[in-house]
């Protein structure tokens, strides 16, 4: 029985309670009194809004549902158009306008770089993510397979000079590329020094070359004639070759570098979100105190790797000599947001008055904002926003109303916090399809604090097949990333963004490379997400953030946005063209084929989720390769199946036979984990099993296809069964 305290009409958990009251609350000026008598108000307030909000979308759902079944037969697009202009699922789109937030962090408003989303309940993964924003180049590319293993370059030994060789190549094509020479190559370099505040480069031919614009050199450390490391700028990041000839590496570098490091993850979201599995006042209190930590600075984990462990905590700042010899400072730590939830859920961490379960949106909104007045007051050592500003993004918003609504209760928020107007900023996740067909009046809602819009291809689709999924069977999933609907919204994000004046002002962000262990496609891949005038997008680790900043170096997003600024806008009757299967025939082979694959992607997800409490992991596919999964992709696999169940491209029957066949092997995929509870072969036992297959059979009734609920509430029996 969860113990409760009484204040203000609410009915809190011990844990949220203690943790607001004795470590929150101290330092932020805000007494925990008042504190919770602000958050009752807010809450009497906004839970009947978000009530209302939540039931429109299912008037909504309903109302289509409706029209595609009276249409099966004589399916007209123009008419589709304006019945959904009638319903006012689609809006009107009002004049040009131009978003106004101020006090944005320059990692946001002015620079080009990677972000990383991690789940914020993992201090370990929080540490890493955040302590990304420098990382080693040579040792992003000397463990991945971006450097080929070929030609005797094999990762063998603690060190291979071949395979390092192939780096330091890899490394000084970069040079040429971000800081080129005005005279000869990085690859001919002998030494580096700096002279009249010049950077000079010694070449092996004896002769010297500067940069080709001298304004890219910034900074030094070591003294002027032996310096050990150059700091440069390029599309405004910044990169920083390392000098020491005693080094390993650097005693076989002719100009004794040893390393070229980067500046990568330019910034963070902390997700309590999608990437977490938070269900109750335990899990929330845990999620709370790592994002306090991270506010104050004081986070710290132990990390232990065979007989040996340390202590984990945040880098300090960055600091070197600038070009005339003076101090320069730069800031050691990427740039946090923090992932509240959406206005789906509600938590049993707190209830209301007439004892129902509080908004987790609202509940997230207004603590993590609390817990934010830390940085923003600088109590900690360490600070996220030099600006002053408190950044959430804000996921799974159907249109301009909803998020007319975050608005509203981020204004009250800020007023409950004595904070100014605006100073909670909004990132509007375009990810559901209601949002993407109305996104600039999405924005215009929002438009004195919001600073990024990003699209999701997962949960987008997810959106896209429970809308329509009484339109008809969808096509293979390999296919709908092909399809004119998919590129039309990818390019209209960027096309609205640009016209509503984010340039310069905010992020525009793309979704995750989600294969970790597959770099060299990445590298290949992402560079898309950079030429498509994005200035920021998503990566599955802090190695990939390295690699992924290259990109930036290489394409200059300012450019490419003024040059996207001046192209045909993507058209809104492309992104509501619904990918259907339509005509084409699909084989019984091709058919058991998509269920194995949407099955035991679902499986390998769930299992962990219920059973361990993991909400983002490493999931082995069925060609046993290991992807990094979370809600949006279980999302898409559920809502699939059950849209083909629905029109009759499977039975029941088969899908049912593929999910305990594919539950059998993904326990063995997961033999050598210890804590993994296996499906099967008892599957009336597996709480697991279940809710997979609840997530499926009951996939078209769930709210907006999500998978919250029914995962919270077999996360919260397994939980109760320990």
């Amino acid at each position: 029985m969860v113990e409760r305290i009484q204040h203000s009409g609410l009915q809190i958990a011990k844990p949220i309670y203690e943790l607001v009251n004795e470590q929150i609350c101290p330092g932020t000026g805000i007494e925990p009194d008042q504190f919770w008598a602000s958050f009752s108000s807010i809450v009497s307030h906004f839970a009947p809004i978000n009530r209302d909000l939540l039931e429109k979308r299912e008037a909504l759902q309903a109302q289509i549902d409706s029209w595609h079944h009276q249409h099966r037969e004589d399916f007209n697009f123009a008419d589709y158009k304006a019945f959904l202009q009638n319903i006012d699922y689609l809006v009107p789109e009002g004049p040009n306008f131009s978003v106004t937030p101020d006090n944005v962090d320059p990692e946001i408003a002015q620079q080009a770089g990677p972000q990383l989303v991690v789940p914020i309940m993992n201090a370990r993964f929080a540490l890493n993510a955040v302590n990304a924003r420098w990382g080693s180049l040579y040792d992003a590319l000397y463990g991945n397979d971006v450097i080929s293993e070929e030609d005797g370059a094999a990762k063998v030994g603690i060190y291979n000079p071949v395979r390092g060789q192939k780096v330091i190549d890899y490394g000084r094509e970069l040079l040429d590329t971000a800081v080129p020479l005005d005279n000869g190559s990085h690859h001919s370099a002998s030494g580096y020094q700096i002279v009249n505040q010049r950077l000079v480069v010694s070449l092996d031919n004896g002769s010297e070359a500067h940069l080709t614009n001298p304004e890219q050199f910034v900074g030094y450390l070591g003294t002027t004639d032996n310096p050990t490391s150059i700091l440069l700028k390029n599309n405004r990041l910044h990169l920083e070759i390392q000098l020491d000839s005693s080094h390993q590496v650097g005693a076989a570098d002719k100009a004794g570098v040893k390393d070229i490091v980067l500046e990568a993850a330019l910034t963070t979201i902390m997700d309590c979100e999608d990437s977490v599995a938070a269900v109750d006042a335990e899990d929330k209190a845990l999620a709370y105190s790592n994002w306090l930590g991270l506010n104050k600075g004081t986070l710290k984990e132990t990390i232990t790797r065979g007989d040996k462990s340390f202590v984990r905590s945040m880098n300090p700042d960055r600091e070197y000599f600038a070009k005339d010899g003076s101090k320069l400072t730069l800031n050691g730590r990427s740039l946090m947001f923090v992932r509240n939830v959406g206005h789906l859920m509600t938590n049993p961490a707190i209830l209301d008055a007439e004892g129902n379960e509080v908004a987790e949106g609202i509940m997230d909104g207004v603590i993590t904002s609390l817990i934010s007045l830390h940085d923003l007051n600088g109590t900690g050592g360490l600070r996220n926003s030099t600006a002053g500003s408190c950044y959430i993004v804000k996921p799974k918003m159907h249109g301009p109303e909803e998020v007319a609504f975050t608005n509203d209760l981020f204004d009250a928020i800020e007023d409950a916090l004595g904070l100014a107007r605006h100073r909670i900023k909004v990132g509007i996740m375009d990810e559901e399809r209601r949002t993407s067909v109305n996104l600039k009046e999405c924005i215009r809602a929002a438009k004195g604090r919001v600073v990024f819009i990003n699209t999701g291809f997962l949960d987008r689709t997810g959106d896209e097949i429970h809308t329509s999924m009484h339109a008809g069977p969808f096509a293979l999933k390999a296919d709908l990333k092909a399809m004119p609907w998919i590129s039309a919204y990818e390019d209209r994000n960027v096309d609205v963004g640009l016209a509503c004046g984010l340039k310069g002002r905010a992020q525009i962000g793309k979704g995750m490379w989600a294969i970790p262990d597959n770099m060299a496609d990445m590298m290949e891949v992402k560079i898309g997400h950079v030429k498509s005038g994005a200035n920021t997008a998503w990566v599955p680790s802090p190695t990939a953030a390295t690699l992924h900043a290259m990109h930036y170096h290489q394409v200059d997003v300012e450019a490419v946005q003024e040059q996207v600024a001046n192209r045909a806008m993507a058209s809104v009757d492309d992104i509501l063209t619904i990918p259907l299967l339509g005509d084409r025939k699909l084989s019984g082979a091709e058919v058991q084929l998509e269920l194995d694959n949407n099955a035991q992607g679902l499986l390998g997800y769930v299992v962990r989720w219920i059973e361990q409490g993991v909400g983002c992991s490493k999931v082995l596919d069925i060609n046993n390769v290991g992807l990094m999964e979370d809600r949006a992709t279980l999302r898409i696999s559920s809502q699939h199946m059950a849209n083909w169940l629905h029109h009759g491209i499977c039975s029941s029957g088969q899908i049912m036979e593929t999910l305990k066949r594919m539950a059998a092997v993904v326990d063995g995929q997961n033999a050598g984990d210890a804590d993994y509870v296996s499906m099967s072969p008892n599957f009336e036992q597996s709480i697991a099993f279940k809710a997979a297959c609840d997530l499926v059979f009951k996939g078209d009734t769930q709210p907006s296809g999500y998978t919250e609920p029914l995962l919270h509430a077999y996360r919260q029996q397994a939980k109760a069964e320990r």
